[in-house]
């Protein structure tokens, strides 16, 4: 059985959890994490799961960040590679159609996420409900709430050339955005009407992984 090590709340752990949910793989979870436990961040005086800091961790891992998997052995890290390694391995054609064309472009968007989704709900979720009340910016939100918005527009013009990210079905292209696009959901924050990345993701919401592992707002805030 595929070993995991994350926490549920993470984005990047989600990433795994929905992939491994899609092709139907059974793992087990290991509560790990330097900055989140049980009851909330260490910024706010709280305990982390932890496990990330000791020697048989960083021998897999030496970043001592979430996700890392063993799979028979097999040790990876880095949420987008495993995500991608979990596809190619067992389920290629539900997860990117068996192509590898569509498997470049799958990557594509996965690393877009990353330096463009990303870095405003990280600093989004710090600021609205991480860090302690008196170092929370409205003027960090509003910049980032901007930054979303200029990306979700970007993603609403795509949605007019094909009904998902990759192409005609679903594939690991819309994991990532879906994710930190449902977080800022949450957020209720202001934003322009978007009615085919609205209509995208509601269809993301009728799986049963997203149902699972992202819908719920305590995926996203605890």
């Amino acid at each position: 059985m595929m070993k995991l090590w994350g926490r549920p709340t993470s984005t990047c752990t989600q990433r795994v959890l929905w992939t491994l949910a899609e092709a139907e793989v059974p793992y087990e979870l290991t509560l790990a994490s330097a900055t989140m436990g049980e009851n909330g961040h260490v910024w706010l005086g709280h305990t982390p799961y932890g496990g990330v800091d000791t020697l048989a961790y960083l021998a897999m891992n030496p970043n001592g960040s979430i996700p890392t998997i063993d799979d028979g052995g097999f040790i990876l890290w880095e949420s987008n590679a495993i995500v991608a390694y979990i596809a190619r391995r067992y389920a290629p054609k539900k997860l990117f159609g068996g192509s590898e064309q569509i498997f470049a472009h799958t990557l594509k968007w996965m690393m877009w996420v990353n330096y463009s989704l990303e870095p405003a709900m990280s600093a989004l979720i710090n600021h609205l409900e991480r860090l302690p009340a008196g170092k929370r910016s409205v003027q960090v939100v509003e910049e980032w709430r901007q930054v979303m918005v200029e990306k979700m527009t970007l993603l609403e013009g795509q949605f007019a050339r094909s009904p998902y990210l990759a192409g005609e079905a679903f594939s690991i292209a819309d994991i990532p955005p879906a994710i930190a696009i449902q977080r800022f959901e949450h957020c209720r924050l202001d934003r322009p009407r978007l009615p085919r990345l609205e209509n995208w993701l509601a269809r993301l919401g009728e799986r049963e992984a997203f149902r699972r592992h992202i819908a719920p707002r305590d995926k996203h805030f605890s």
